[in-house]
């Protein structure tokens, strides 16, 4: 496996462990349909929250959030819209972006952005 491919399954894992820390429960990771994607799908109380996990090993180039564009968040509005009718969710829905910098538990840091954006807008 290519090294970034290694690198982002830590990221994935790492930010699934931090979001259940915080009380989350896991319900999906990284669900497909077609060529779309969703790292995480988790409740937080009464609120189902899609996360988009972001991984760098550093933030020289730019902050990991800054790369979820319009594009992939309009990616991900429509396949939280697919995954809300296949299983049928009932309950508020938030999107979510968590961002881990570093290669190893040791320089490991996690930021949590809660209702990272909006999907009425895209």
């Amino acid at each position: 496996m290519a090294a970034h491919n290694e690198l982002g399954r830590w990221g994935e894992q790492k930010a699934a462990g931090y979001l259940e820390d915080k009380g989350y429960t896991i319900v999906e990771r990284d669900w497909k349909l077609n060529h779309r994607d969703i790292d995480i799908i988790a409740i937080d109380g009464s609120t189902m929250v899609i996360v988009e996990v972001k991984t760098r090993r550093n933030n020289l180039f730019m902050e990991p959030e800054q790369s979820v564009d319009y594009r992939k968040r309009r990616s991900l509005v429509t396949i939280a819209n697919a995954f809300v009718k296949m299983k049928q969710v009932n309950m508020p829905l938030r999107f979510d972006i968590v961002t881990v910098t570093g290669t190893g538990d040791a320089d490991c840091v996690i930021n949590h952005i809660e209702n990272a954006f909006l999907p009425s807008i895209y």
